[in-house]
């Protein structure tokens, strides 16, 4: 019935949200329209799974949706092999932090930070 899915954030800044997910995160872009100049819709691809980025703007155009950025109670979960060492390499970039890195009593390492628009975005590895 259904082939694929994929996590929409909307965002004030798309720019912002590509370098986040793309040259910080380690995703690779996949799609985005329009192709030239700023685009209204991006997807971007990590492993298996894909995040969509689209403009407040094109939400409340197209399909007439009031988005509001980083407001949603989700969190994107995104796994490394060092959390330590991720969340050091994020927050000196100037990343907000929410939650340092900390053993989360369930065999797994984890950290908390903010993406651009203030959507929560946690950090895993297994716990050494």
């Amino acid at each position: 019935m259904f082939d694929s899915a994929l996590v929409n954030l909307y965002t004030t800044d798309i720019e912002a949200g590509i370098r986040f997910y793309r040259d910080l995160l380690g995703f690779t872009e996949t799609f985005r329209t329009p192709t030239e100049g700023t685009p209204e819709h991006v997807e971007l691809r990590l492993g298996g799974f894909t995040v969509g980025l689209g403009t407040v703007e094109a939400a409340r155009r197209a399909h007439g949706v009031s988005a509001e950025p980083g407001r949603p109670a989700m969190a994107l979960v995104v796994w490394t092999h060092d959390v330590d060492a991720a969340f050091a390499r994020l927050t000196a970039t100037g990343v907000p932090a929410v939650q340092a890195p900390h053993d989360s009593g369930n065999g797994n390492r984890t950290a908390l930070l903010r993406d651009p628009d203030g959507n929560l975005v946690e950090i895993v590895s297994k716990a050494a």
